[in-house]
């Protein structure tokens, strides 16, 4: 990677809609240039995928907790795997090392909702606690 795909990157995490020709610009190359190295960056797999950001609050997903989950077996295993990413509340799962297994987000609507999601993290095989923090303010989210 180069200084323009730096640039080419950084602006698309500002405004992934942009076209290529303001890509272009802000790397000084022209709209194709911008074009080609943005496909070359997908495919050596540095662009994972192009997403929006949603406000959870206003879908109605104002609880954001993170749950730390405790197992008595090696938790990175294709069942558990499978078990968690059945669960649509976790928006994001972790294999940590510390005294914790697992780190995951979760979000839900209501506090009782989440209660129902650590209900169904502990029904997992292999899982033996879970510690949740619930988070009362986001200063910032998504730094890429």
């Amino acid at each position: 990677m180069d200084e323009q795909d730096e640039v080419l990157l950084a602006a698309l995490r500002a405004d992934a809609t942009q076209s290529y020709a303001a890509l272009g610009k802000a790397a000084g190359l022209s709209a194709g240039a911008a074009h080609e190295r943005v496909r070359k960056l997908r495919e050596r797999g540095v662009i994972l995928r192009t997403t929006i950001d949603v406000d959870p609050v206003a879908v109605g997903l104002p609880v954001l907790a993170f749950v730390m989950v405790d197992g008595n077996a090696w938790m990175g295993g294709d069942e558990t795997r499978a078990a968690l990413a059945e669960l649509p509340e976790l928006v994001e799962c972790h294999i940590i090392a510390g005294s914790a297994s697992l780190l995951v987000k979760v979000r839900t609507a209501t506090t009782e909702a989440l209660q129902d999601v650590l209900r169904r993290i502990f029904a997992i095989e292999g899982v033996t606690g879970t510690q949740t923090i619930v988070v009362l303010e986001s200063v910032f989210e998504g730094r890429g």
